[in-house]
């Protein structure tokens, strides 16, 4: 399994991002058990509505249908409060809490792999149940 960012949606989402390319050959690749925490999705939504329009966006919503790639991941009340933790103890980082819940997401479920575009955030902060995160896909 592998706790998907906002980044690699968004590069998904549209073609001009740097990204674009390596997010979506990654895909291809990826096996199917993608988890995406739901402040993502809204975080998702919100920048593809806003960059890319209506119909990107909801063409993006079409994606959490059985038998796609993308699954919709639960928020847990341990969750949010990992979250709260994470976002006091990176604050100098600006860890905001979409990327806080990633986190927390993958401390609960195990999981080691997280697909995100954003080195900042993910390479800085240390789990607890792995040393560090291995991120997907490679970027430049």
């Amino acid at each position: 399994m592998i706790i998907v960012d906002t980044g690699v949606l968004y590069a998904l989402a549209d073609r001009r991002d740097t990204h674009h390319e390596a997010c979506v050959r990654w895909l291809v690749a990826a096996p199917r058990s993608l988890i995406v925490p739901p402040l993502v999705i809204a975080e998702a939504c919100y920048l593809i509505g806003r960059h890319l329009g209506a119909t990107a966006e909801a063409t993006f919503l079409d994606e959490f249908v059985p038998g796609k790639a993308l699954s919709l991941g639960d928020l847990q009340q341990q969750d949010l409060e990992r979250t709260a933790v994470l976002v006091r103890q990176y604050a100098d980082l600006g860890l905001g809490a979409t990327d806080a819940t990633v986190i927390a997401t993958a401390e609960r479920l195990d999981i080691a792999s997280i697909a995100t575009v954003d080195r900042r955030h993910f390479t800085v902060v240390r789990p607890k149940h792995v040393g560090s995160f291995t991120l997907l896909p490679e970027v430049l």
